[in-house]
């Protein structure tokens, strides 16, 4: 999956760079969207990101690209996506979340056998 995002003015600090949280919380975001979709009967928490490292600045106007997928194994209760975000064909980010499959009480369950397998391959 991809995804876009315009930096803009309210995504900077004082010193005219991407304020890192604001990249977090994307890549939190779109990378939920991937897992969503994915396993579609399937509620999703972030449990972790792994290594945090930005690599190149990011200012306003530029426009992000986030390419995520599924990274590794599917477990019994949670799924990695890895996301790598490019300026052009730059990569200034990249980190691997992990998700857990969640109950309506917040304790893990299952992902199901039945999607285990990706909706577009049904």
């Amino acid at each position: 999956m991809e995804n876009h995002k315009l930096v803009m003015p309210s995504d900077l600090n004082h010193h005219g760079y991407l304020f890192g949280g604001k990249m977090l919380s994307w890549v939190d975001e779109y990378a939920w969207m991937a897992a969503s979709l994915e396993y579609r009967p399937c509620h999703f928490v972030t449990i972790g990101m792994d290594k945090v490292e930005f690599r190149k600045p990011v200012r306003q106007g530029d426009i992000l690209r986030f390419s995520i997928t599924r990274h590794g194994q599917v477990h019994k209760t949670s799924v990695k996506y890895l996301v790598v975000v490019y300026i052009g064909e730059v990569d200034v980010f990249s980190t691997i979340v992990t998700f857990v499959n969640v109950d309506q009480m917040g304790k893990k369950r299952r992902i199901k056998e039945d999607t285990e397998q990706p909706l577009n391959s049904r």
